[in-house]
């Protein structure tokens, strides 16, 4: 869930794609796009897509398409699993997350 630029970073981070603090480094040259290593958010993210309210399900929508092999454009070749994760609150106050590993056999 990418309620800001920044979240995006700290998410990989948390996730333990690469070390606290390295998030700009990471996302750099590309890698999160399509055609990347990890590719991130390519139905366009929170941001440009459906902030408000279902960020969630729509997350778990998109992982499932990517595996079906239904998004069209922006189909990730040979998707065998992804990751869906989502916050919500108050960061830092009240704050709460779920993560959703899915894949295919």
């Amino acid at each position: 869930y990418d309620s800001f630029t920044i979240t995006v970073l700290t998410t990989l981070e948390n996730l333990g794609f690469c070390k606290p603090g390295e998030g700009g480094e990471f996302v750099s040259g590309g890698r999160i796009g399509l055609g990347g290593e990890l590719p991130v958010n390519l139905d366009g993210g929170g941001l440009s897509n459906n902030h408000p309210g279902m960020r969630g399900i729509f997350l778990v929508i998109e992982a499932t398409k990517q595996l079906r092999g239904e998004c069209g454009e922006r189909q990730v070749a040979d998707a065998k699993l992804a990751v869906a994760h989502g916050t919500g609150g108050t960061l830092g106050v009240a704050h709460s997350g779920a993560t959703l590993i899915l894949g295919v056999d």
